[in-house]
């Protein structure tokens, strides 16, 4: 299924469901993101019923009727008691699996399509059940730009390599990898999997993961021992004692007041003609706070831990080089 007809389905599904009426197929075409403006009746009319049967082949019940009897067509909708699970008991390793399921999910380009959608109905006079929950949760968000190939290849048994940057003493260094599974841990995300070029069993953070991750030789030809519990070695390898890390930033003046709230001021400098403040911020994960620290772009500069800024250089790199080739 492409990707274009799955982000459909997804926008039909939270119109219908989200409507206590019966909506046309007319009206469906105007209200739900993704059916072609351009498309002529008949056209679009084959795409609708794919679309119907798709939906039922997925065991999601629509109902048809009339909103009443001077309605000149049949309507659409999903009923929230037929729809929704009921009560399901599952053994703490199997909730346990669940939960780990859920929390590798995340997509807020799916949760933008549902806010789009309910805007839509609203303003089309759709009467949008108010309480309703909502059906598409996101609930664990990575920025990190390796954490999608490298939980591929962990799928598809496919070895990794990667520019990976230790902090003592600091440098980068390559690395290739046969990934047994990525794992979330206190706020991280790790790679575990058989170092080739140490050859031994390894653990690597992703946020020191120096741009993008590649895949090289054919599938199939990792494959994960036995009986490793994945976590337990993350657990070994993750030494942070938990003490907070001192950073000193400069900021340009009335500049990142969200980082300002959480620093305090301890001077004042210059940097390229512009004045700016001198800041000193504790940091518990400083390497998980260069991506926030880079959002601010040029109005904050880091000065020390030279890890700290070595990754938030590195980030900026990253995002001119994405915003590159988007232009190009």
């Amino acid at each position: 299924m492409s990707i274009a007809r799955a982000e459909r389905l997804v926008n039909l599904v939270l119109c219908l469901l989200s409507t206590r009426q019966y909506l046309t197929a007319d009206r469906i075409r105007t209200i739900v993101p993704g059916y072609p403006e351009d498309a002529n009746a008949e056209a679009f009319y084959r795409m609708f019923e794919r679309d119907k049967a798709e939906l039922r082949d997925l065991g999601i019940p629509l109902e048809t009727g009339r909103n009443n009897s001077f309605d000149p067509a049949e309507g659409y909708r999903i009923a929230r008691r037929d729809y929704e699970l009921g009560d399901i008991d599952l053994e703490p390793d199997e909730a346990a699996a669940v939960a780990l399921a859920v929390r590798l999910w995340d997509s807020p380009e799916l949760t933008g399509a549902a806010e789009v959608a309910l805007l839509k109905l609203r303003a089309a006079g759709v009467d949008v059940d108010q309480a309703a929950p909502a059906v598409v949760e996101p609930r664990v968000r990575t920025s990190e730009p390796a954490f999608a190939t490298l939980l591929a290849a962990v799928q598809t048994g496919r070895v990794v390599t990667f520019d990976y940057r230790k902090p003592v003493p600091a440098e980068v260094r390559t690395r290739t990898v046969e990934p047994w599974g990525v794992v979330s841990w206190r706020g991280r995300w790790y790679l575990v999997g058989h170092d080739r070029d140490r050859r031994a069993a390894r653990c690597f953070r992703l946020s020191r993961i120096v741009g993008d991750a590649k895949t090289v030789g054919r599938a199939g030809v990792v494959e994960a021992p036995a009986g490793v519990d994945l976590m337990s070695f993350v657990k070994g390898f993750d030494d942070d004692p938990g003490q907070c890390t001192l950073a000193r930033l400069w900021v340009a003046k009335g500049q990142a007041q969200g980082l300002r709230r959480r620093a305090r001021i301890v001077g004042e400098d210059v940097v390229d003609g512009i004045v700016g403040d001198l800041l000193e911020i504790e940091l518990t994960l400083p390497e998980s706070a260069a991506g926030w620290i880079a959002g601010f772009g040029a109005d904050v500069e880091v000065l020390e831990p030279e890890v700290l800024r070595k990754s938030v250089y590195e980030r900026l790199l990253g995002a001119l080089a994405a915003a590159d080739g988007k232009a190009s």
